[in-house]
């Protein structure tokens, strides 16, 4: 039987030798790999289809907006907008004219854009129309005078304030050249979440994107022309951003794009109606999807290969994600500091409950307290060594020390290595805890909490008791079963059944859903602010 390419298992290719020749600009770079697909459908976002003719064309048009707005190269404009096709043209058009883009999370609150407004001086704004009141009054109270505001309105909405970055597009003729950056020159920023203090400004190069194509974006998920991709992860996401960006473009793919939150049944209908056959996704969300009662057929559906990161994802939703659809999960790690994913599982070596092996072209070392290797199965610091290493942290020379180490990379999660050379996520550093005398992996307790029927989501962490230490669970109940005290003492005995004693969770809170980042990740700080007020 001839296999069907749009779901045939994708072919793992060797990583590149060496690293782009100078001058490298990665719009540029871009735009000459898809030169003969000018008519074939680059994006398909919620109001139709962007060809990557049009895609190059609004790019080079808007570095050439830029210049007359007396923006320059390697100054700043922040991206405060909605996954979109706007949002791809602004960003590598902002490349191609050597100015650098710095993409934003589109649910934060007025003070959170002053700060980075300001933190990146930057010299312009460009905004989705629906996000452009919290914008204009974070540019009002940021002080900032040379700063425009561009808003991305669709053709049917009315005029405003701000310029319009329709508008400016069509008056203006395409940047003849681009300019002649460097591998290694600034390309964008990315800000990191800011759950433990302010966001930091991670600043990458043209370069570092170009590999995490190359390193995983082919060579792992064996990304094609013939795909069409889809991220739930947005497009301010590090994660998002490779997704639907960096990869796609890299190979001439379709990407479908969404504005809207990516709730379980948003996702399943693009799945079913745009048929896309490489989806990216987060643990939590897998986990909605398969519990949903929309859930389509496999039939339905053309997936081929799926990813998810953010978070640990639990063995028992991808094994029945993957039994329900037929197609595997690669569970992966990455970061904003390393941009995409660096460890990782592979297609047809799947093995749940664990974070893969590392992806050629990057070099990975736990370390202990005092820098030495730990052996395997012990729980250890995780360093990264690759060349999509962000340069540094903007104006943070403290954090940028301890956090870039030479070609080493400290990412402050905890793992360990089975004898397998497989690798098992622990938890973040500051989430550890000692109970006992004896440290215990949150994480570890989540992943067992998950195989109980009636458990949706669990997260856990650490409450004082007088000085002591106990695991505390919060627990999402799937739907229809009753929180009760019963079912408390039942979830404790089915911890303690599979774990050594002195790790099942004391405290079980039932709650309707647990404080999330946009990007999916537990903000367990919120819930040890829950469990202080509950004693």
């Amino acid at each position: 039987m001839m296999e069907n390419p749009a779901t045939a298992p994708a072919k793992v290719a060797a990583p590149p030798a060496q690293a782009p020749a100078p001058p490298f600009n990665f719009a540029a770079h871009v735009f000459g790999l898809n030169a003969s697909r000018a008519q074939k459908a680059a994006y398909i976002d919620d109001h139709g289809a962007t060809t990557y003719g049009e895609l190059e064309s609004r790019a080079r048009r808007f570095a050439a907006a830029l210049r007359r707005l007396d923006v320059h190269p390697d100054e700043r404009i922040l991206l405060v907008m909605l996954d979109s096709a706007d949002l791809p043209a602004v960003f590598l058009g902002a490349l191609y004219g050597g100015v650098v883009p710095v993409v934003v999370n589109t649910l934060l609150t007025p003070a959170d854009y002053v700060y980075m407004l300001t933190h990146s001086r930057a010299r312009a704004a460009v905004v989705s129309s629906a996000l452009q009141s919290v914008v204009a009054q974070a540019l009002a109270e940021s002080g900032l005078e040379n700063c425009v505001q561009i808003v991305a309105r669709q053709p049917a909405e009315p005029e405003g304030a701000g310029h319009d970055l329709r508008v400016l597009i069509d008056a203006a003729e395409p940047a003849a050249h681009a300019l002649a950056t460097n591998a290694d020159d600034i390309a964008f920023w990315l800000y990191s979440s800011g759950s433990t203090g302010k966001p930091k400004g991670t600043v990458h190069t043209h370069a570092n994107l170009y590999w995490t194509a190359e390193l995983y974006g082919k060579a792992i998920l064996g990304i094609r022309e013939t795909d069409v991709v889809f991220s739930a992860a947005k497009l301010f996401f590090a994660y998002g951003l490779g997704n639907a960006l960096t990869f796609p473009l890299s190979v001439g793919a379709t990407t479908v794009l969404m504005a809207e939150r990516p709730t379980a049944d948003a996702v399943l209908r693009r799945l079913v109606e745009h048929k896309p056959t490489v989806f990216y996704g987060v643990p939590t969300l897998y986990a909605n999807i398969v519990a949903s009662p929309n859930l389509p057929t496999r039939e339905e559906v053309a997936l081929r290969i799926c990813t998810s990161a953010g978070e640990a994802l639990p063995r028992q939703i991808g094994e029945r994600f993957a039994a329900h659809f037929g197609c595997e999960i690669l569970d992966g790690l990455g970061s904003t500091e390393m941009l995409h994913i660096f460890l990782s599982n592979r297609p047809g070596a799947v093995r749940y409950g664990t974070t893969g092996i590392p992806v050629p072209g990057y070099e990975i070392e736990l370390r202990d307290e005092n820098g030495r290797l730990v052996a395997d199965g012990e729980i250890g610091d995780l360093y990264i060594k690759g060349p999509s290493s962000a340069v540094m942290y903007w104006c943070n020379r403290e954090k940028s020390r301890a956090t870039f180490l030479g070609e080493w990379v400290r990412s402050g999660d905890k793992y360990q290595r089975l004898a397998d050379g497989c690798y098992v996520y622990s938890g973040r550093s500051d989430d550890m805890l000692k109970v006992s005398g004896q440290y215990v992996s949150p994480i570890e307790v989540e992943m067992v909490m998950m195989q109980h029927d009636a458990v949706l989501e669990a997260a856990v962490i650490g409450v004082d008791h007088g000085g002591l230490v106990r695991p505390c669970a919060f627990v999402v109940l799937k739907q229809g079963r009753e929180a009760n005290d019963e079912l408390a003492d039942e979830m404790k005995a089915f911890v303690k059944a599979r774990l050594a004693p002195f790790k099942y969770p004391r405290e079980i809170h039932f709650v309707g859903d647990l404080p999330k980042t946009a990007t999916g990740k537990i903000q367990r700080f919120k819930l040890r602010e829950q469990a202080s007020q509950k004693n």
